[in-house]
């Protein structure tokens, strides 16, 4: 199974050198793409020095910020490009804890097409978020799932994992979300493939180092984004 691990960064330079230990510490077989988008502090230049020392690691910079959903866009076409097998999505500020990626890969062994790390299944949870942040993962999830008529669990998990047919299968240029949405609308896309979706339980510790990128607009377009897939649904579009 080659397995690439997609990471956007956007000024993640303290985060960058300890996830990629992890990571290769967990899967020591695995590439990883950074889709830097032209970070201020320094975060291409420290990930392109890595890349020269460790050909498992590549860099794809952009010219600034453009998003995450545009930046796992263009990092999931050089990987199913590339041949991969399996191609995860991942936050680069430990978040995402790599120790949790066995566990991903036992799920594809055992069948699935997707795999959801979930904070919302048993084994599963958060650390260091306030309540105002609860309220909102846990809202927006369970908003979509009504709307969406869905049991996924943890709908707006940002660690997950597809198999390359699941992505050459959903038109990822007819994708235009960011942040949220973004998840919520591949994991229904590829639902809505009939493609099979497990989820695993994980631990999400909120960042130690850097600010979150989390902000209103990113909200206000998952509002509104959930109820267009499901219009698109009914008038047969999805």
């Amino acid at each position: 199974m080659r397995i690439l691990i997609v990471t956007p960064t956007y000024n993640e330079k303290e985060n960058l050198a300890p996830f990629l230990d992890g990571v290769f510490e967990a899967l020591p077989n695995a590439d990883v793409l950074v889709v830097d988008d032209n970070s201020p502090d320094g975060t291409g230049a420290l990930a392109d020095q890595i890349a020269r020392a460790n050909p498992r690691v590549r860099v794809l910079h952009r010219p600034g910020k453009m998003g995450l959903g545009s930046a796992y866009l263009d990092a999931f076409r050089k990987g199913l490009e590339g041949g991969y097998d399996v191609i995860f999505e991942m936050d680069t500020d430990l978040s995402h804890n790599p120790r949790y990626l066995p566990d991903f890969v036992r799920a594809f062994e055992q069948g699935a097409d997707v795999v959801i790390g979930s904070r919302n299944i048993r084994g599963g949870g958060v650390e260091g978020w306030g309540v105002g942040r609860h309220v909102l993962s846990k809202g927006g999830s369970l908003y979509s799932r009504i709307i969406l008529g869905l049991g996924i669990r943890d709908l707006t998990s940002g660690f997950k994992a597809f198999r390359a047919d699941v992505l050459q299968a959903i038109d990822l240029d007819a994708v235009k979300s960011e942040g949220y949405s973004f998840q919520i609308e591949l994991t229904y896309r590829a639902l809505r493939k009939g493609f099979r979706i497990q989820e695993v339980p994980i631990v999400f510790v909120d960042r130690r180092a850097g600010q979150s990128k989390m902000n209103r607009r990113i909200f206000a377009e998952a509002i509104m984004m959930v109820p267009k897939l499901r219009l698109e649904t009914l008038k047969g579009n999805l």
